[in-house]
């Protein structure tokens, strides 16, 4: 099979490489060569317009977290449009930098609260302070191999408190492969990693997605019971 080297799939085929080579460093490296295929350069329309839906009942002093947050994009408009007090982690710290000085110069009130922190998702969820009302994840479960995926599942039964919400943007939904990131996905690989405990409240695919997600998303939310 002849390899696509455009651009996009070049970038892939370059963070496959790296992060084969070392599983933590080969993600920094690749933000610091600017090989980031699953940076979109803006926020989620699906997300913006469930936030905005009002079928997420969240309350007013909450706490939200999202993993492998990159930019911060999706970090900040979560802040900004719910109020909840946001923790964002990846453990790139060059993505981290660039995700600062993007929230320095958003210019946010004082009453919006976001923390960008060098963190490892799986370490994550030991203690009550590391509890959440809302936690966002997208790209984040196909980044990690398939072998840990339950794993994934028995942290955000940690993180998540009951009554919380897990929001699970699925991207890329593209035809099956055997190699990664991104690793083959679709949305009941999520149900299998979570196992019993939720309620699912949203599944379908979004009526506004970005050009290159087009009819390549789905959208559930979970909520913890």
């Amino acid at each position: 099979m002849s390899l696509d080297t455009t651009p996009h799939n070049a970038a892939q085929e370059l963070v496959r490489n790296l992060v084969a080579n070392d599983p933590i460093q080969g993600w920094d490296q690749a933000w610091k060569v600017g090989a980031t295929p699953w940076d979109a350069g803006d926020v989620q329309p699906p997300l913006r317009d469930l936030l905005h839906c009002g079928v997420l009942h969240l309350p007013p002093a909450g706490r939200a977290l999202i993993p492998g947050c990159g930019k911060g994009y999706d970090a900040i408009l979560i802040a900004t449009a719910t109020g909840l007090e946001t923790t964002a982690v990846d453990i790139s710290e060059t993505a981290l930098k660039q995700a600062n000085d993007l929230l320095n110069a958003s210019q946010l009130p004082s009453s919006v609260v976001v923390q960008f922190e060098n963190k490892d998702f799986f370490s994550l969820g030991q203690s009550e302070k590391e509890k959440f009302d809302l936690v966002f994840d997208h790209t984040f479960f196909v980044a990690i191999s398939p072998e840990r995926r339950k794993e994934w599942g028995q942290v955000m039964s940690r993180l998540v408190k009951p009554g919380g919400y897990l929001i699970t943007l699925i991207f890329p939904i593209d035809p099956p492969q055997d190699y990664g990131p991104p690793w083959f996905v679709r949305p009941e690989h999520y149900l299998e990693a979570l196992g019993e405990g939720w309620e699912k409240i949203v599944d379908k695919v979004p009526e506004i997605s970005l050009p290159t997600h087009k009819d390549r998303e789905h959208l559930v939310v979970w909520k913890k019971l």
